[in-house]
């Protein structure tokens, strides 16, 4: 059954809300070495419930937080966001090394991600 297994927080600031997080939650935060300026976000033990997540800068027009749902086959998922009245806002693209992400909008008009594990991503 497909999880949620990441958040993202969309950011005008990226130091001042690096900060705020460390500060507050302790949480350790890395700069991703990916093609984008992003940070990733361990906030606890692996071995304790919860889930890690990443920092970005924000977007025009994109959700300041953001869920992303672990998918075994992200095309056969896309079909069912718009056979049930969802909409893909973002179409399914690489993030080397990781997979492939999409987001779509429910019916609700919440945005969440979907992403496919595939190490050989580019």
């Amino acid at each position: 059954m497909p999880r949620v297994i990441h958040f993202e927080l969309n950011v005008k600031d990226v130091d001042k809300a690096l900060k705020f997080y460390k500060t507050v939650f302790g949480w350790k935060i890395e700069k991703w070495e990916g093609p984008i300026d992003y940070w990733l976000i361990m906030t606890g033990e692996e071995n304790k419930p919860g889930i890690d997540g990443g920092l970005g800068y924000e977007e025009k027009d994109f959700p300041k937080v953001v869920n992303t749902i672990d998918v075994d086959n992200i095309d056969e998922i896309i079909k069912k966001v718009e056979e049930n009245g969802g909409k893909i806002i973002r179409e399914k693209h690489a993030v080397p090394g990781v997979g492939w992400l999409a987001y779509f909008q429910d019916t609700e008009g919440i945005v969440t991600g979907i992403m496919q594990n595939d190490p050989d991503a580019e």
